[in-house]
């Protein structure tokens, strides 16, 4: 359902380009772990609380490019085990998936395709450009969609992402030192199939925002650093991002979890102009970051989780800390990631109402009702 707190794709860009007089966003990112919903319903939780619409929070419509960039093709997954504690899958790339029903949303891989050139290339078809990989209807829906006011995204497969997916994380880290003709094959595969992608979409539809997800880094550090990005995932962005932006986007979105600091300029360097979740927990403090990036980097996300769990007024000093007046372009407020179990509802509609206040916008009203992800 539409209502005063959808924003119009003008109003995003706007806000998320640093232009004066565009109002806040107050949003909800990524929405509850599992469990908290049967936390909240004992605590006395409607229905619409449990679906988060009673929260009246603040959303862009986002609608696909019609063009597929990444992984495409394949076997369709199968399910391999299932009981009533965990399900075990096989993906496109014949990984087997396990998935902890009781805690986890995303599945763990128990093996991976690609160990060396040979693997690599039964697998490369997947991801090298085809015609099929352009969905003309999608397209037409795209366009029509952005002219009602949604925002036009393209994704973008991670150059640190896919080749962990494909490799492990160790192996992948690793490539770089023992088989960098592996590495370099496949950034090159993956840029050559974005570019094809974006170029023919482009033709058919403007583009807002690339999207990019690597989630590369841990509490205290990324997995990579500086100087492998420059080197190795930098080009890679650059290349893509040129013809992004000639088709129109004016937003290079990352998502990524943990501290990216030491790895921050280097992405910048390459064209990225936001972020998200930035967790404080892992040291990304979206003050200090507008102190020391200004206008350069957009963020969402920076609320910490984890005060929710404590005493209101500790919600209160995160609140009055995070949503200064200074803040408030180029930055969607937001938790910096899901909201975690142990959160009383009580604390929820604390910070949702102070946050409100803080920022000027209307209390929640009962007759609007609407969510959507915002992690994209």
């Amino acid at each position: 359902m539409l209502h005063d707190m959808r924003f119009h794709r003008e109003e995003y860009l706007a806000l998320m380009t640093f232009q004066p007089g565009a109002r806040p966003m107050l949003a909800e990112l990524f929405g509850p772990l599992i469990g908290l919903e049967a936390e909240w319903r004992a605590q006395g939780a409607t229905p619409e609380e449990l679906s988060l619409v009673a929260f009246d929070w603040d959303w862009v419509y986002v609608v696909g490019c019609g063009g597929a960039t990444g992984l495409f093709g394949g076997p369709p997954p199968r399910v391999l085990e299932e009981t009533e504690e965990y399900r075990v899958t096989c993906d496109a790339l014949g990984r087997r998936l396990r998935l902890c029903k009781a805690t986890a949303t995303i599945p763990l891989p128990q093996n991976y395709p690609v160990v060396d050139m040979e693997s690599w290339l039964r697998v490369k078809p997947l991801f090298e450009f085809s015609e099929a990989r352009i969905d003309r209807d999608a397209v037409q829906r795209a366009r029509r969609a952005r002219e009602a006011g949604a925002l036009d995204r393209a994704e973008l497969p991670g150059g640190f992402d896919t080749a962990r997916e494909l490799l492990g994380v160790e192996n992948a880290c690793l490539c770089y030192y023992d088989q960098p003709e592996l590495m370099v094959d496949i950034l090159e595969t993956l840029g050559d199939t974005a570019v094809r992608v974006l170029e023919r979409v482009g033709e058919h539809v403007t583009l807002d925002q690339l999207s990019v997800h690597e989630d590369m880094a841990g509490k205290h550090a990324p997995l990579v650093g500086p100087d492998h990005v420059e080197e190795w995932i930098a080009p890679y962005y650059r290349r893509v991002w040129e013809v992004a932006r000639a088709c129109g986007a004016r937003l290079f979105d990352m998502d990524s979890d943990g501290n990216m600091n030491p790895v921050l300029p280097a992405f910048l360097e390459a064209g990225l102009n936001v972020m998200h979740p930035m967790e404080p927990a892992a040291g990304m403090d979206i003050v200090a970051l507008r102190s020391r990036y200004g206008t350069r980097l957009a963020m969402k996300g920076g609320i910490d989780k984890h005060v929710l769990r404590r005493s209101l007024s500790e919600i209160d000093a995160e609140l009055e800390y995070k949503l200064q007046p200074h803040l408030r372009t180029g930055m969607v407020f937001s938790l910096d990631h899901r909201i975690p179990n142990g959160t009383p509802l009580a604390h929820y509609r604390h910070y949702v109402d102070t946050a409100r206040e803080l920022l000027g916008l209307p209390p929640r009203d009962a007759a609007h009702t609407g969510w959507a992800r915002m992690s994209f």
